[in-house]
């Protein structure tokens, strides 16, 4: 199978499900067996995956992309067993970075949620214009790729967050700001936009907000 085929939504699973690492092996960039050059997809798709990680306290080096070709047995030998020790160096999910087990779940869960409208918005506006290792990585490490990652995806992440909290029970600002370790001014601003959308009310007898 093409390493493009492994879809931003695969690598959030097995985070989701537990896994503690997560490998994607694809064929030497520019060697693809496929017109599609899908390995460059793959490889956009884990420095996606890679800053989402990283926002919600997870350890980005958990996600790990290798491209080879089938000569490279060896190669590939070595660099799973030393991904191996990167992984287990680094701790379980989660507990190894210090994170609240709920908190980082729902955090992972809301990404998942997210992925539709993340292809939406790779194809929009975080296209790379050159086929190149060096280009990908100039281009998502730029800061005006983190600007449009803050203004396009993390603002909605947070307020996906809030909302799958608050469809289990209405909560305060304080609530919800210690659960996903927000800002408690970042979830005031999230809770008013919602609220002005008619996504949340705020409950006077409860003092708490609420799925509309």
């Amino acid at each position: 199978m093409c390493s493009g085929r492994v879809d931003l939504e695969h690598i959030l699973r097995a985070f989701s499900n537990g896994q503690d690492g997560v490998f994607i092996g694809g064929c030497r960039l520019n060697e693809c067996n496929y017109t599609t050059q899908g390995n460059y997809d793959a490889l956009g798709n884990a420095l996606i995956c890679k800053k989402i990680l990283s926002h919600i306290g997870l350890n980005p080096d958990r996600l790990r992309t290798e491209f080879m070709n089938s000569s490279d047995g060896i190669f590939l030998s070595e660099v799973i067993n030393d991904f191996s020790k990167d992984v287990n160096s680094f701790g379980p999910l989660g507990k190894g970075e210090g994170l609240d087990d709920r908190g980082f779940r729902f955090k992972l869960d809301a990404a998942r949620k997210l992925v539709p409208y993340i292809r939406l918005v790779e194809r929009e506006r975080l296209r790379v214009p050159v086929k190149s290792e060096e280009a990908y990585i100039r281009f998502f490490s730029s800061e005006e790729t983190d600007r449009l990652f803050h203004e396009l995806i993390f603002d909605k992440l947070a307020i996906c967050q809030i909302m799958s909290l608050l469809r289990e029970k209405p909560l305060s600002t304080g609530e919800i700001s210690e659960t996903l370790g927000l800002n408690p001014s970042q979830v005031s601003k999230f809770l008013n936009s919602s609220s002005r959308q008619g996504l949340v009310r705020y409950d006077v007898n409860q003092k708490r907000f609420a799925v509309a």
